[in-house]
């Protein structure tokens, strides 16, 4: 190597990268989700993102997902069955399965309620990372699909 290029090596610096700043308020989940189409922007954060991923796992029918067989709800099989006790406990063993499925949620209650054109499912959640609790319904109609 000559004295020139040794002298070329020692001139050259090299800048360290901006390294962006993490902000401490900054959101715990991210994802995204296309259902809405008023919404501004198909970004969801924390809470909402949560909820639209329970939502989503309502939305499969147990034994669609080809990996796991046991993934996604009973409701859409029993929806049109007489609903007795049994239905009724198999529903909520279901739900509570479903919804302990993400650890971000856990459950502390669950009502099935019967109506003249489906099933509606109450479930007290608490949300883990915020220990916030809220109840959600979700009404599985036999016309409308997941209302």
């Amino acid at each position: 190597m000559s004295t020139i290029e040794k002298n070329l090596y020692k001139r050259v610096t090299v800048k360290n990268a901006a390294v962006p700043k993490t902000s401490s308020q900054g959101k715990s989940y991210r994802g995204f989700s296309t259902v809405d189409i008023n919404r501004d922007s198909y970004a969801l954060f924390d809470l909402e993102l949560i909820k639209q991923d329970i939502i989503n796992h309502f939305h499969i029918r147990q034994g669609e997902k080809i990996s796991d067989p046991e993934f996604g709800t009973i409701i859409w099989d029993v929806l049109f069955e007489p609903f007795t006790e049994d239905v009724k406990e198999a529903i909520i063993q279901n739900v509570t399965e479903i919804i302990n499925y993400d650890p971000r949620v856990s459950v502390n209650t669950i009502n099935v309620i019967p109506y003249e054109s489906g099933i509606q499912i109450e479930a007290d959640l608490v949300y883990v990372p915020y220990s916030i609790a809220e109840t959600l319904r979700f009404r599985f109609d036999q016309a409308a699909g997941l209302v």
